[in-house]
């Protein structure tokens, strides 16, 4: 991550933790140390690589080489098309 990693404190960035999509069909954790894992179905670790954060943008670069975007709004995290919470 960017040096915008860790929040007030040192406690980990707030986007840090698992996302979901209203289905539950996608849940992508994003981990403290810049890494996400993203389940897709029955199929874990669909994708993994890593990602920045700057301000409330966030860049993944998947461990193939491709690149996504996303964005959080009011508490949802908008990942290219798709909309995802935070799990509880």
């Amino acid at each position: 991550m960017t040096n915008d990693d860790t929040a007030p404190g040192g406690h980990p960035h707030p986007y840090v933790g698992m996302w979901v999509t209203a289905d539950g069909f996608i849940r992508q954790e994003l981990l403290p140390n810049g890494r996400y894992d993203e389940a897709r179905g029955r199929r874990a670790s669909a994708y993994t690589g890593s990602y920045t954060v700057k301000g409330s943008h966030i860049d993944y670069v998947d461990d193939t080489g491709f690149t996504a975007t996303g964005d959080v709004r009011e508490g949802v995290l908008y990942h290219e098309h798709l909309v995802l919470h935070r799990e509880d």
